[in-house]
């Protein structure tokens, strides 16, 4: 059950702060610069200019993980909050600006030194999938010092994306917010992000999934990975009862839905031609918490979760253009 209706947030998201770069790509570039199609690969500021350089014309937009799932719920009129380093760069200031027109709160101060703002270099292919190489930069600077645990306290759901894992300091921080989020009476959500990810950490992902996750997401190759599992049947027998609820997506197949022995299976919505995967994870999140901080049914909140990334996945760019309320008023009155 949702916390109690006197919090000031639905949500409150921790993530890596990134201004996205998408670009139009193919097989051949991928594989002439030894990317793996459909995964994320850290990279330092150097590699990352140089294969922004080897690139046709891009479009900026915001990202990040949980920035994405913050956005998405302030658009569907959910109360949203995000914290995440950014510099006092001009990418930084993009990110900020965005984030905040869509109605999330946005307020963690920008690092007036160090590196640059984090950014993603994102290769869309003709088959819809995304590569991305990630320059974490100010992101993973975020210190548990940062944290402004008064505005955690203030949410029903703390939301933490898997990639905090690969900073110490960032992991710090994850963790003394999920505890304060747990003495205040809320509820813990965490997004697996990336298999690469959790094949980098799965013993302290199992750890965390079993010791303070109430709402798990992840889609089929991170469930997998995460259990080591030999099928998507097997990975769900794992997962089952250690946390409250676990949201599995499977692309083209729909998602899953479990909590103690409910399964419920969620169809996918298709709205239009696919033309970019990014931030469909991240939309069904952001539906799927939407529900949930209401009280719905776990069938209402898979809907919901489905419905937005349906939406963002016809579109190149992971925040959905057009209003987020008005596709649910329109598809699930």
């Amino acid at each position: 059950m949702p916390a109690s209706e006197t919090k000031s947030f639905d949500v409150v998201g921790i993530g890596n702060a990134i201004v996205d770069v998408l670009v139009t790509s193919d097989d051949a570039f991928l594989d002439n610069h030894g990317l793996t199609k459909g995964t994320m690969a850290l990279v330092d500021e150097s590699q990352a200019e140089r294969l922004y350089a080897s690139v046709g014309p891009g479009l900026e937009t915001s990202g990040g993980s949980a920035a994405n799932t913050l956005a998405g719920l302030a658009q569907l009129s959910g109360r949203a909050a995000f914290i995440g380093r950014v510099r006092d760069d001009q990418l930084g200031a993009i990110f900020a600006h965005d984030i905040r027109s869509v109605g999330a709160h946005f307020e963690t101060p920008a690092a007036t030194v160090g590196p640059s703002t984090a950014r993603c270099l994102i290769l869309v292919t003709p088959d819809a999938q995304r590569t991305m190489c990630t320059y974490l930069g100010a992101s993973v600077n975020l210190h548990p010092a940062d944290l402004d645990l008064d505005l955690v306290r203030q949410a029903k759901v703390l939301y933490l994306e898997g990639y905090l894992w690969d900073s110490d300091e960032a992991k710090q921080a994850f963790i003394s917010a999920a505890q304060v989020m747990r003495e205040s009476g809320g509820e813990v959500a965490l997004s697996l992000s990336d298999a690469f990810c959790v094949d980098r950490h799965r013993r302290s992902f199992q750890e965390l999934v079993d010791g303070h996750v109430d709402i798990l997401f992840a889609n089929e190759m991170e469930i997998t990975s995460l259990y080591e599992a030999n099928s998507f049947e097997e990975a769900v027998d794992h997962v089952r009862g250690r946390c409250k609820v676990a949201a599995l997506t499977r692309s083209a197949e729909g998602s899953l839905v479990l909590r103690g022995d409910q399964t419920v299976p969620i169809a996918p919505f298709r709205l239009g031609e696919l033309v970019d995967t990014t931030g469909a994870g991240d939309l069904y999140a952001a539906g799927f918490l939407y529900g949930h901080t209401r009280g719905e049914s776990l069938e209402r909140c898979g809907r919901l979760g489905s419905l937005c990334a349906g939406k963002v996945v016809t579109q190149l760019g992971p925040r959905p253009q057009g209003s987020l309320a008005e596709l649910v008023a329109q598809h699930l009155p």
